[in-house]
């Protein structure tokens, strides 16, 4: 699939106008994954983030009491992943491995920079489907938090 119809179609790039999608898509790059590699570890520096191409991934995390890696979720095409890292500058949360064969578009924060430069408008609308993003996974974090009581 090419770049362009991946970024039009996830959710992270909502209500951009074609020229902000044609540059997302100059500044991406694209990596292969073959079933069971990782993408990033939890606890490493953060300093990009994935859209899928194909294929799925699975969040894993370590649990805090011992070393058992419990799956948190697996995304597939369009859906995006590693903007924590960007919007709070720590570390990793969790691991990333291929849960398929995956192909993955990564912009680091330099390519996000130089969007922002360029269509700083673009980048608002960016960083509001990251926050929306966020919103739900915590709305839904705290639903499964309520249903173990």
């Amino acid at each position: 699939m090419e770049k362009l119809s991946v970024i039009a179609t996830s959710p992270l790039f909502e209500m951009l106008a074609p020229t902000e999608l044609a540059h997302l898509a100059e500044l991406a790059r694209v990596h292969r994954y073959a079933p069971g590699d990782t993408v990033f570890e939890e606890g490493a520096l953060g300093d990009s983030l994935f859209v899928i191409i194909h294929g799925e991934v699975e969040v894993v995390r370590r649990g805090p009491r011992d070393a058992a890696v419990h799956s948190l979720c697996v995304l597939g095409p369009t859906d995006f992943f590693g903007e924590m890292g960007l919007i709070d500058q720590e570390h990793r949360s969790a691991t990333v491995r291929a849960r398929s064969a995956a192909e993955l578009l990564q912009l680091t924060a330099q390519d996000l920079r130089a969007f922002r430069r360029a269509h700083g408008d673009g980048f608002t609308y960016v960083v509001v489907n990251i926050a929306r993003r966020l919103s739900a996974r915590l709305r839904e974090a705290n639903a499964r938090l309520v249903s173990r009581e």
